[in-house]
């Protein structure tokens, strides 16, 4: 597994409850609720990609048996 990639997530992390905080506490809790979504979504997005060459690295294994 990659190292950067959690480093990544971490940041992503990080950063969204630094915004998130900040937008609560200036009383803004839709924007907030908005910016954690974007973040989450942020995150999905890189997993997703892991996840599909963990999938094409499975279908390659089982396709050398044939």
């Amino acid at each position: 597994m990659e190292i950067g990639l959690i480093f990544k997530i971490a940041a992503v992390g990080i950063f969204t409850a630094v915004i998130h905080s900040v937008l609560k506490q200036a009383g803004k809790e839709e924007l907030a609720q908005l910016a954690t979504l974007a973040g989450v979504s942020i995150v999905l997005i890189q997993v997703i990609g892991v996840i599909l060459e963990l999938f094409r690295q499975v279908e390659g294994v089982f396709r050398l048996g044939y």
